[in-house]
């Protein structure tokens, strides 16, 4: 077996300085999880020394077992009656401009956990009138997704993560085409759309083209592209590292598809670096 040496360009310097103990601090004060540490992403450090950190609320165990994603799976806790507050109440301590909040997959509750997140952004919004709230949420439709496009945060994502050929092989259940009709529905009720895609996972240029296409006819307004990187062994493994120059080739292809807004880089993912790459007016 052939194990791909990680090139320079992703090796990064770990700096838990600067604002990491207080955010780890709030985050640990709060019995909050964050996807920053259950998804083992490479920009922890990074953005909890900022001062950001992504939420992910409803627990830390996912009903779902993505091939790709480090988060737990199994049988989930009840949820948290107080867990809309304690968000609220953490993204005030941390002063945050713009706050990203997430969650596992929730097949197990009547409305896969709906009133939930829109309560947290109610609650949010309450204590933090001038916080861009931004949600990354599941494959929510019609009802479900209603009742958090009601709840009116100022974006909503939903990844695709992968091109149409791989994602049965990486999603455990959620599908490409139910993902755009997720993306397609957000925008139409005029939200603004958010959407992320994996590479390096053995999809082709052209296939890449194609979802990014994809993605901009159903609606999506703001785009990420990150290189895949394997959380742990019993993940899918990486195919290939994609090089600095070919994330060009993308985020160039992307602009050129009417996309406000690209983030392309080897370690881009959903959340980072999101207040800093909303340049037009939410």
């Amino acid at each position: 077996m052939n194990i791909l040496r990680k090139p320079d360009w992703l090796k990064i310097k770990i700096d838990n300085t600067g604002n990491f103990p207080f955010v780890k601090k709030v985050v640990t004060d709060n019995q909050l999880h964050t996807i920053c540490s259950s998804g083992k992403c490479p920009n922890q450090c990074d953005c909890w020394s900022r001062g950001t950190a992504t939420l992910m609320i409803m627990g830390d165990i996912c009903t779902r077992s993505c091939s790709f994603c480090a988060t737990k799976t199994g049988k989930p806790l009840p949820l948290d009656p107080s867990e809309p507050e304690k968000v609220a109440e953490s993204v005030a301590l941390m002063k945050l401009k713009h706050c990203v909040v997430t969650s596992v997959d929730r097949d197990d509750l009547p409305d896969k956990g709906a009133e939930h997140w829109a309560e947290t952004v109610r609650k949010t919004r309450e204590k933090n009138l001038n916080t861009v709230i931004e949600l990354l949420i599941p494959d929510y439709q019609n009802e479900q997704l209603q009742i958090v496009i009601n709840s009116k945060p100022d974006i909503i994502g939903h990844n695709l993560e992968t091109v149409e050929r791989l994602t049965p092989f990486i999603r455990s259940k959620a599908t490409y085409k139910n993902s755009l009709e997720t993306l397609r529905q957000i925008s139409i009720s005029e939200m603004l759309t958010k959407t992320g895609i994996m590479v390096g996972l053995g999809e082709t240029e052209q296939e890449v083209f194609q979802t990014l296409a994809h993605a901009k006819n159903a609606g999506a307004s703001i785009v990420t592209i990150g290189q895949y990187l394997q959380p742990s062994k019993n993940n899918i493994a990486v195919a290939e590292y994609i090089t600095p120059k070919q994330f060009e080739v993308y985020r160039a292809f992307a602009l050129d598809l009417g996309f406000q807004h690209v983030e392309s880089a080897p370690l881009v993912r959903s959340s980072y670096m999101s207040d800093k790459s909303l340049k037009f007016k939410v």
